[in-house]
């Protein structure tokens, strides 16, 4: 048990840590060290996880530490899960808040910052691609996948909306 609650807070720490660029750019982290490192879900767990954690409010980061964190080790778990998605993020605005107001407008620092956007873009992207790979698996699924595309691109619809309806259908159709 010890174990595995110390598992819990290095792989939700070591993603919150190098998770640069918040709740998006911490999803690919977090499922190299779910999926791939500790094996505590497949793909399709983890992107049924990210698809529930998606339609309820808050932090995704903290959805899903909770989430891992009860499938593995109950209550504890999601607590120690989530200390180690939240402590080093509190950690690091304590000890750089003032760093980074005083050199907010360095050139060094902002051409960090620019050197690692397609970074996480590129990770975000694998992710998805990594997902979506298990997620099409028939007509009906790119059917939603397209229906989504329309009502995000052309219908303008909010995200929001769009989840609860695919939620709804889902329900019906693939019940």
């Amino acid at each position: 048990m010890l174990t595995e609650l110390w598992n819990l807070l290095i792989a939700f720490g070591r993603a919150s840590n190098l998770g640069f660029g918040g709740g998006p750019a911490v999803i690919p982290l977090i499922k190299i060290e779910v999926v791939e490192n500790f094996h505590w879900l497949s793909n399709a767990e983890f992107a049924d996880a990210l698809a529930v954690g998606n339609a309820l409010p808050g932090p995704i980061a903290t959805k899903l530490a909770g989430y891992v964190g009860f499938r593995e080790a109950g209550w504890l778990g999601v607590l120690v899960a989530n200390i180690g998605v939240i402590l080093p993020t509190v950690l690091a605005v304590i000890l750089l808040s003032g760093f980074l107001m005083k050199y907010s407008n360095s050139p060094v620092l902002k051409g960090m910052l620019r050197g690692v956007r397609p970074v996480v873009v590129i990770l975000i992207a694998k992710t998805a691609a990594d997902m979506g790979l298990g997620s099409f698996p028939n007509l009906t699924t790119w059917g939603i996948a397209l229906a989504t595309v329309v009502s995000i691109y052309w219908l303008k619809l909010h995200p929001a909306l769009i989840v609860i309806i695919s939620m709804a259908f889902g329900l019906l159709v693939f019940r």
